[in-house]
């Protein structure tokens, strides 16, 4: 009789355990996903401010100038875009769907911005009346 109240009593405090140990996972994991989404946001933010500043930048010193910037793109990346001549889209995979992340610029843009994952350069050249980008 004493064993099987010990086995009895190990299997309650197992499912005790497990009662409060699996939704703590399940939270655990809500909030790093959460977390994660929020760092790469932060970067493609970093990212479209650093063209937008570099582009006017060069656009103000005139038609040579250029300049490089080396840059880092995360994986979540969908898209990327210049829209209206002015405002630089990402478009970024998150877990709740597509975010978009905006930059506005004071200077007309044209070209073009990485998708994949990685590290590229863009080159941010002063043409006349506009600022042009490309990437390798």
């Amino acid at each position: 009789m004493s064993k099987a109240q010990i086995s009895v009593e190990y299997l309650m405090i197992l499912g005790f355990s497990s009662v409060i140990i699996i939704p703590l996972i399940l939270i655990y994991y809500d909030y790093t996903a959460t977390s994660n989404d929020e760092i790469i946001s932060r970067q493609i933010n970093q990212i479209a401010q650093k063209v937008v500043d570099a582009a006017e930048s060069v656009y103000y010193l005139g038609e040579p100038s250029q300049t490089n910037l080396k840059v880092h793109i995360p994986n979540q990346i969908a898209e990327a875009t210049i829209e209206q001549e002015r405002t630089i889209v990402f478009k970024m995979k998150t877990k709740a769907g597509i975010s978009d992340i905006v930059q506005i610029s004071s200077v007309n843009l044209t070209g073009s911005l990485p998708i994949t994952q990685g590290i590229h350069f863009i080159t941010v050249k002063a043409e006349q009346g506009k600022v042009t980008l490309s990437y390798t």
